[in-house]
């Protein structure tokens, strides 16, 4: 139990990142036997799963580095995203009681939402720069973080839910200059709104 819960938050964290890169690499990783996985994951071992999460992950791939149509791709997948990897923390958790399965949703979908709302903050926020580069780095540390958490996530639980941990910490303060660097460039609009009005 203790290290499906470990499992859990990374592979939650990553959700909220990618959920496609995620389930690829759990459906991957089961399939050619690259980890010795619990029963649990057999889910995620399906041709049909796999072939969707590798193609969703490539059209992922593209449309988050688009700036803009990137946001719009966020806002898509602010349910997508959490019911994932609530559904993915479900499935970590195995063969649990009906209270323990509904706090690993719970948990799952609650991290998931988290890193899924700062990850589009931040879009939103770098989108208001004209260069594409900053926008292209993000994806791809996106992708990488999200990839190397879920393997690692499989080999070293403890270890990777740490990580997550600390990310998801970080990620929290992030979310919290995000917040507040919006209110200031919207109370910045406003005089203008109320003099034109007038």
């Amino acid at each position: 139990m203790i290290a499906a819960l470990a499992q859990l938050i990374p592979l939650a964290f990553a959700s909220g990142l990618n959920i496609y890169a995620t389930v690829a690499v759990l459906g991957l990783c089961e399939h050619f036997h690259l980890v010795d996985l619990p029963e649990q994951f057999r889910a995620f071992d399906h041709p049909a799963i796999i072939g969707i999460a590798l193609a969703m992950y490539l059209v992922e791939f593209v449309a988050d580095k688009i700036p803009w149509f990137d946001s719009v791709w966020d806002a898509v997948h602010t349910v997508i995203r959490p019911v994932g990897g609530a559904l993915v923390a479900v499935n970590a958790m195995g063969h649990a009681s009906p209270f323990a399965t509904a706090l690993a949703a719970l948990l799952g979908g609650s991290i998931a939402m988290t890193t899924h709302v700062t990850k589009a903050g931040t879009r939103a926020a770098v989108n208001t720069s004209p260069e594409p580069f900053t926008n292209w780095l993000l994806s791809l540390t996106e992708d990488a973080v999200a990839i190397s958490l879920s393997y690692f996530a499989l080999n070293h639980p403890y270890a990777a839910a740490a990580i997550a941990i600390v990310l998801l910490v970080l990620f929290i303060m992030t979310a919290s200059l995000i917040v507040g660097w919006a209110r200031r460039r919207f109370a910045r609009k406003q005089p203008g709104l109320a003099a034109r009005s007038h």
